[in-house]
C-alpha cells in the first residue's frame, strides 16, 4: 500500500458549541489536498480522538470517506488501549470504505512487548485493511523496540510504521530488519528530513496543514538528489514545525489555520486555546519564514 509521501494528521474541525463541523470539514480537506497532503489520518492524536466518543468517530470517518472520493488515502485512527474496542472499532469502520488504519500502541496500561505483540496482531487478524502502527512512546510511556516492529512487519496487513521516537538508531533498525515494501514514516516534522536520510518514505504531518507545499518540496526535493536545497528548507521551516508543538497539540495548529482564514473551532477541554501571546508568537514565527 503506497499512502504517499505527506500524510496529514487532520484536525477535527468544531463549531462554536465544540460539536463535529461537517462544513468546514469539507472547507479543511479541499484545502489541504490542494496543498501538498498526499493522504489524511483522521482521527488520530491531532484530531482530538481522546474526547470523541465511538459515534462521533464513525460519523467522522463516514463524512471524511464521502468527502474525499477515492482522491487520496483515508487512514482512520482505530487505535485504543482497549483490545477489543479497537478491534470492534476497526471491523465497523471498515465498512465505511476507509483506506488503512493507525494503532496507535497502547497507553496508559504500560503492556511488555509481548502484550504490544499480541494487541497488534489481534486487531490485524479482524481486518483485510492495511495497517500503519504508530509508536510515540513521549505519550504512550511504553517503546515498541525493534523485534517487536520486526515480527509485527511478518503479519501480511501490517504494512508500515509511524515512529514518533526520537531514537534515530532504532528506527535504522528497524529499516534494515524489516521488508522493502514496509514503509517508515516520521512521526515528528522536525525528524522528517534526518529520517529520510536514512530511508524512511515520509512523514504523518501536522506542520502540513500550514507548511504542506513547502514539506512537500522539501522531500521531493531530497528524493532528487538536491540534498542541499531541502537541508536549506528544512532549516527554515524548523522554527515553524516547532512552534506548532510548543503548547499541546492541537491548540497551536488550530490557531495557525485561522490565520490562515481557514476556520475549524476551537479545542475540547482538558486542552485549551493559545492565549494572546502564545498567539503572537506563532504568528510571528509563520511571518518571519514568508508566509
Amino acid at each position: 500500500m503506497n499512502f504517499g509521501q505527506v500524510l496529514t494528521a487532520m484536525v477535527t474541525p468544531f463549531d462554536k458549541d465544540g460539536k463535529l463541523d461537517y462544513s468546514q470539514l469539507e472547507d479543511l480537506i479541499n484545502y489541504l489536498l490542494e496543498n501538498g497532503t498526499d493522504g489524511l489520518v483522521v482521527g488520530g492524536t491531532t484530531g482530538e480522538s481522546p474526547t470523541l466518543s465511538v459515534d462521533e468517530k464513525m460519523k467522522l470517518f463516514r463524512h471524511v470517506v464521502k468527502i474525499v472520493n477515492k482522491r487520496v488515502p483515508v487512514i482512520a485512527g482505530t487505535g485504543s488501549y482497549n483490545t477489543k474496542e479497537s478491534v470492534e472499532l476497526t471491523k465497523r469502520t471498515e465498512a465505511l470504505g476507509v483506506d488503512g488504519f493507525l494503532l496507535v500502541a497502547p497507553y496508559y496500561n504500560k503492556p511488555n512487548q509481548e502484550g504490544m505483540f499480541q494487541h497488534f496482531s489481534q486487531i490485524a487478524k479482524e481486518t483485510t485493511l492495511p495497517i500503519m502502527l504508530y509508536n510515540i512512546p513521549g505519550r504512550s510511556i511504553v517503546n515498541m523496540d525493534v523485534d517487536t516492529v520486526v515480527r509485527l512487519s511478518e503479519i501480511d496487513n501490517i504494512v508500515s510504521i509511524k515512529e514518533a521516537g526520537t531514537d534515530l538508531d532504532q528506527i535504522s533498525e528497524i529499516i534494515e530488519k524489516t521488508n522493502d515494501d514496509f514503509t517508515v514514516y516520521s512521526g515528528n516534522d522536525s525528524l522528517t528530513l534526518p529520517m529520510l536520510s536514512i530511508g524512511a518514505t515520509g512523514v504523518v504531518s501536522v506542520a502540513s496543514h500550514i507548511i504542506g507545499n513547502e514539506m512537500k518540496e522539501m522531500i521531493n526535493r531530497f528524493f532528487n538528489g538536491d540534498i542541499k536545497h531541502a537541508a536549506t528548507m528544512h532549516r527554515k521551516l524548523l522554527p515553524v514545525m516547532n512552534g506548532l508543538f510548543k503548547s499541546p497539540s492541537p491548540a497551536p495548529v488550530k490557531a495557525a489555520l485561522q490565520m490562515k482564514n481557514i476556520e475549524v473551532g476551537g479545542v475540547r477541554l482538558p486542552l485549551v486555546p493559545l492565549n494572546e501571546e502564545e498567539r503572537n508568537e506563532l504568528n510571528t514565527r509563520i511571518e518571519n519564514i514568508g508566509l
